[in-house]
């Protein structure tokens, strides 16, 4: 979905508020639909149609239409809230100029199009400059897979129509919207964002963490898993915050690694494929409070599109991004520590990499996940428990009296994480187990005739 807001602001002289909302639709009960897939983590299927403002570019006389006056300009406030897709979006014969993203304003930019993650927001000025008539607003699917990915490719429109005007019978098309695996256009946009106002970050966080994201191509017991740093989340049955204020034993681990087992490997290329087979666990992060905070972000070749990773509780400065495996040299040529883009969602390229920063100074337990919602759903999310400073104002508050309890019952001596890798097997349908069997030694038969031909050539030569 992705929603805009027109509204009046001090800083423009005409706005209108206006509501515009785009979204994926799904055939069947959702409910039902997400539960299913939630249990069997099978690779979820793909929406049937993008709408926008409920409607389908058929529908109520050509689905939405938005009427605008000639020489006013409007402030559109997007938010992308589809569950599985980054979405381009774009305007016929009209510019756009970003001014603020994630809450935070940064320099304008003007552009023909925009690139938006799930999770990520945009102000956006549009100016009715043009010809007074009716023009498409279009938005479609951006993925950087190749032809690995799974995608919905159709496109939702509206129209922007002029006060006073009708549509003639061809209505000019946003042809400057990028094709769905336009790489190279999403790369462009993303680029230019930068912070409005300095900001001077010390050259050197207190911590630095690792991540490698990936989705893995192997059944497990037949079920799709994703994972950060090899480790494949899975959700407690009591909540973590609750754990955590009252100690309670086994819901969760605090040994998250803080880099993968190795940071040499070629995460780009075949290597990747040491991440096909994943620990399951209720592994998290435990950060001290007011520690400065880098996360370097690296993209692999397993999976088929960019990750919009999102943290709770926190905005964070993307100080450096850049394509392939993360190198020492490109992450100091890319270091921006004067006007880096202030967000609480960015996007992880596949097959590159991103750097953030921020200041541990929000104590609690904060979740951090895939903004795409079946990646969540497969394990690409963890936790962070941010500790208490000194001071009652550092520190997590008390829940209030009378609070209901997350969870009713508490066995000391069942661990959360080992019940649902057990659960695991139990769920799975014996054609499914049988699938995540034939997988595993698909992969181990692979790795024996690599070897066995590795030994056959040393021997030769």
């Amino acid at each position: 979905m992705i929603m805009i807001l027109m509204m009046i602001t001090p800083s423009v002289k005409l706005y209108v508020l206006v509501k515009f909302e785009s979204r994926e639709w799904f055939s069947g009960n959702m409910t039902e639909f997400f539960d299913t897939e939630e249990k069997r983590h099978t690779r979820t299927s793909l929406s049937d149609a993008y709408t926008i403002n409920g409607l389908f570019n058929c529908t109520a006389d050509e689905g939405y239409r938005l009427v605008v006056e000639s020489g006013r300009t409007y402030l559109l406030r997007i938010v992308g809230a589809s569950m599985d897709h980054e979405m381009f979006f774009a305007v016929a014969d009209h510019n756009l100029t970003v001014v603020g993203q994630d809450g935070s304003y940064v320099k304008p930019i003007t552009t023909t199009y925009i690139m938006i993650t799930p999770g990520q927001t945009f102000d956006i000025l549009l100016t009715a400059d043009q010809l007074p008539s009716c023009y498409y607003m279009a938005v479609g699917p951006y993925n950087d897979g190749g032809n690995h990915a799974q995608r919905n490719s159709s496109i939702a429109t509206a129209i922007l129509q002029y006060k006073s005007t009708s549509c003639p019978p061809i209505i000019p098309f946003p042809n400057q919207l990028p094709k769905v695996a336009d790489t190279v256009s999403a790369k462009n946009f993303t680029d230019q964002i930068k912070s409005r106002d300095s900001v001077n970050l010390p050259e050197k966080p207190d911590d630095k963490i690792f991540i490698a994201v990936a989705v893995s191509h192997q059944l497990i017991c037949g079920k799709v898993h994703a994972s950060l740093n090899n480790i494949s989340f899975v959700h407690p049955k009591i909540d973590i915050l609750q754990a955590y204020h009252r100690s309670l034993p086994n819901i969760y681990e605090t040994d998250f690694p803080h880099q993968p087992a190795s940071t040499t490997l070629n995460f780009t290329g075949d290597d990747s494929l040491k991440f096909e087979f994943p620990i399951l666990g209720t592994k998290i992060l435990m950060i001290e409070y007011n520690r400065s905070v880098e996360i370097v972000f690296q993209g692999t070749n397993l999976g088929a599109e960019n990750h919009p990773m999102h943290l709770h509780g926190y905005s964070f400065y993307v100080v450096a991004t850049g394509d392939g495996n993360f190198n020492e040299t490109e992450y100091k040529n890319n270091l921006n520590l004067i006007d880096p883009p202030y967000l609480n969602t960015v996007g992880v390229p596949r097959n590159g990499w991103v750097a953030i920063r921020f200041v541990a100074n929000n104590p609690g337990v904060w979740f951090m996940h895939c903004h795409l919602e079946r990646h969540a759903m497969w394990g690409m999310d963890t936790a962070f428990i941010v500790t208490n400073g000194i001071t009652e104002n550092q520190s997590i508050r008390e829940p209030p009296n009378g609070l209901p309890e997350c969870s009713s019952s508490y066995n000391t001596t069942t661990s959360n994480f080992d019940a649902d890798e057990n659960t695991e097997l139990e769920d799975a349908t014996p054609l499914e187990k049988w699938s995540g069997i034939i997988s595993s030694w698909n992969v181990i038969c692979f790795t024996l005739l690599i070897t066995v031909f590795s030994f056959i050539y040393v021997f030769i030569r």
